[in-house]
């Protein structure tokens, strides 16, 4: 049987031949943990400490020699000595590592030695350390309950503990500390990698957590923080090299390097041998762990080890690499996200929510008081884009960003950020004294060199001067844009401040943007109809239906506030139908009243009649409420019948198609084309207001109605005049060979009984 298991050679002290006691083989399998580290703490030594605890100075002299010179699993016996309970408690509380007790029983009291074991069990809490009690009372024996309360190895009289015998008792207590000690440090290990695990998973960026790996590792082996963790480098030609994302120790210098060059051979081998191979390596004064990541970009840790590396180890230095790789790609998955949410994908220029967040920053530090934010929008670009292709306005975008990064940071020391929002729409932030128009317009004087050609656009700009906001980073933001609009509609290419005034302006149209959408689901907004006459006769033949609004506390507002609020927030859409339907039911009752022969006008938003269901609309109300198409007419303003002639004459064809009649409203204020006129399918010209005013107090006034009542009989239109207030007008009109009118001359807008009651009235002034 091996040596180190057997016996010692010849005994000399008056041992008993027949105790002759041969043990099998226990292979050198459990190597003293080296994971002091993760919690279970190694032996001080590499040997067993044995701590002898009794109050007869010859049992320690006999226990010593009788074990002399003994190996236990490749180790030899160390011997520490108490002669009292109170030595023995004082020295396993100081002396880390023992693992055998060889204790008396009865001592300075007859209960001495299981008042030790109560004291080893609970209150130092060492329950690794092997317990064998010793006495030279025969008679005396502690309870069952004892022994197996505290976990006590064995019991024997002293008499019976021959060296052989002895030698046997202390290899089990031996082995069984051993494999309590494996169990503990696995333990303790598998508890460090989850703490571990927990660790990477909250630290941000990659680089971080490579970091953190490797001060885990250190943890865990119970050693000095050293090595690097790599990552094999993608892309075309990189398959080869391997770049060092943290590095520690003496290799602290490699950090953020390609591990290239003869000085780092060693360390690259190990590396990429276990790159290659997939699995944890030792040897050749390395050890290599495998981090498995997705789409091939796997992860190697590199420290230096010279020993080899033991079995409890391989386990839980598996199971750590598990841990880390799934961390290290989870960190690498944050990454990715974070850049998505804060980065712009195009440009890598922080995002519209990282700028609220910088700005939000800004506002509540110091910076604030010399801050400015800008919004460059580029001019034109979505004619560059069209001409020349989205690839080529990708690039334009991405060296617009360039450029303004590079020059206006020019100065090291200036804290600037520049963002890409949307589109074409950079910010940027940073001090009033580089954020400032004219050095931004000046940037855009020079060409931008894209794809072999040379391309000059401008940029229009709206700022806000964060001293005077008092809002969010988000509200700076919308102000910002306020001023870009309100830049936009003075002057391309320029530049304008936000001022409290446009934001007050501004927060009024939203308030009554939201007023106006619950008035209309309240049923505030209504119809009233003002009557259209003939000028010759008097009679009535139509009448047009004019929107109004009444809020919940009787307060009239007036159409030129909400309309345009209405066509701003896409609303006019809903309420022009409802008003459409509302005016030819109304078209119907009249009819059933009597008056057969009459017209209902209804106006028409331009955003309501391009909207791409606006002649299926139009159909659907005719046919829900059973108006004669014949009796109806759509008034669009001269405007919209300017804009995109040739949509124009189709969209305009497919309405006539359904029997409608169509006026130009406000005509003589815009610059009608006569040619275009003549193409468009229209029935009727209505002379604007602001003519008929000054039709009796100027020559231009007169002359204007005069060229418009002259311009529909040759083109065989009939012309109405609208806002008739006094009979003066009504006989000029009638001069000029104006055919129809309607105005407060005839009447104001009425509701629907009152026009029923006026149409009454009339038809009896007729029978008269």
């Amino acid at each position: 049987m091996p040596s180190s298991m057997t016996p010692p050679g010849p005994m000399t002290n008056a041992v008993d031949d027949r105790d002759d006691l041969v043990f099998a083989d226990e292979a050198d399998h459990a190597s003293p943990s080296p994971l002091a580290a993760a919690g279970a703490p190694a032996c001080a030594s590499a040997s067993w400490r044995i701590l002898v605890v009794d109050d007869d100075a010859d049992v320690h002299s006999t226990t010593t020699f009788a074990l002399k010179g003994v190996e236990m699993q490749g180790r030899s016996l160390e011997f520490l000595h108490a002669y009292s309970s109170e030595e023995a408690r004082a020295i396993l509380a100081r002396e880390p590592g023992i693992a055998v007790v060889l204790l008396d029983v009865v001592m300075e009291r007859p209960d001495a030695g299981l008042q030790l074991v109560r004291s080893i069990r609970e209150e130092l809490g060492l329950i690794e350390v092997r317990l064998i009690l010793r006495t030279g009372q025969p008679g005396y024996a502690p309870e069952l309950e004892a022994i197996r309360g505290y976990d006590i190895n064995d019991y024997r009289t002293k008499s019976e503990l021959t060296r052989t015998k002895l030698y046997t008792a202390v290899a089990a207590a031996v082995r069984s500390y051993d494999q309590l000690r494996a169990l503990a440090a696995s333990r303790a290990g598998l508890e460090h990698i989850l703490s571990a695990g927990a660790q990477l998973m909250a630290l941000h960026g990659v680089a971080d957590a490579a970091r953190g790996v490797l001060r885990q590792l250190a943890i865990l082996l119970g050693r000095p923080e050293a090595g690097v963790l790599c990552v094999r480098a993608s892309g075309h030609g990189r398959r080869d090299s391997v770049h060092v994302i943290a590095a520690a120790g003496e290799h602290a210098r490699l950090a953020g390097a390609e591990l290239d060059g003869p000085e780092h051979a060693s360390v690259k081998q190990a590396v990429r041998r276990t790159l290659e191979q997939r699995r944890r390596l030792d040897g050749d004064g390395w050890l290599t762990l495998h981090f498995a990541g997705k789409a091939g970009r796997d992860f190697a840790a590199c420290i230096p080890f010279e020993r080899t590396v033991g079995e409890l180890e391989c386990r839980l230095l598996d199971v750590f690499a598990s841990v880390a790789a799934v961390s290290l790609e989870n960190v690498e998955l944050v990454t990715h996200l974070n850049q998505a949410a804060f980065r712009d994908q195009l440009t890598g220029l922080p995002n519209r929510t990282r700028l609220v967040e910088l700005i939000d920053a800004i506002l509540a530090s110091p910076r604030r008081n010399a801050a400015t934010l800008a919004i460059v929008d580029l001019d034109h670009f979505a004619e560059t884009n069209d001409a020349l292709g989205h690839h080529f306005g990708d690039l334009l975008l991405v060296a617009v960003g360039r450029r303004l990064e590079e020059r206006l940071k020019a100065c090291p020391d200036e804290q600037l950020e520049v963002a890409r929002i949307g589109g074409d729409i950079f910010c940027v932030l940073g001090d009033a004294a580089v954020v400032q128009p004219e050095r931004i317009a000046a940037l855009f004087r020079e060409p931008f060199h894209i794809d072999g050609q040379d391309v000059l656009v401008s940029s229009t700009l709206g700022l806000v001067r964060l001293p005077d906001h008092d809002g969010s980073g988000a509200d700076a933001l919308k102000d910002a844009d306020i001023a870009l609009k309100r830049a936009k509609s003075q002057q391309r290419a320029g530049h304008f401040y936000f001022s409290r005034s446009m934001g007050v302006e501004i927060r009024e149209r939203v308030r009554m943007m939201h007023a106006l959408r619950s008035g209309f689901q309240h049923g505030e907004l209504f119809l009233a109809y003002q009557p259209q006459v003939d000028l010759a006769t008097g009679r009535p033949f139509g009448a047009e239906a004019l929107l109004r609004w009444r809020t919940g506390d009787g307060r009239m507002i007036g159409p030129d506030r909400f309309i345009p609020i209405a066509e701003y927030s896409g609303l006019i859409v809903d309420i022009g139908e409802w008003v459409l339907r509302q005016a030819l039911a109304e078209l119907v009752r009249l009819r059933a009243g009597g008056h057969l022969d009459f017209t209902m006008s209804v106006n028409v938003s331009q955003v309501q009649f391009r909207h791409p269901h606006f002649v299926e609309m139009l159909r659907r109300a005719l046919e829900d409420t059973g108006a004669p198409a014949d009796y109806v007419e759509l008034e669009i303003t001269e405007s919209m019948a300017m804009e995109e002639p040739a949509l124009l004459v189709e969209k305009l064809a497919q309405v006539k198609r359904t029997g409608v009649s169509i006026a130009i409203d406000d005509f003589g204020t815009g610059f009608s084309s006569l040619s275009h006129l003549q193409r468009l399918q229209v029935d009727r010209l209505k002379i604007d207001r602001t003519f008929v005013t000054e039709i009796t107090g100027s020559a231009r006034g007169s002359s204007i109605a005069e060229m418009v009542i002259q311009l529909g009989r040759n083109l065989g239109l009939t012309v109405i005049a609208e806002g008739v207030e006094d009979e003066r007008q009504a006989h000029i009109l009638r001069t000029l060979g104006c055919p129809l009118a309607q105005g407060f001359l005839f009447s104001r807008p009425l509701s629907p009984e009152a026009l029923l009651e006026w149409l009454g009235n009339q038809s009896l002034i007729e029978a008269a």
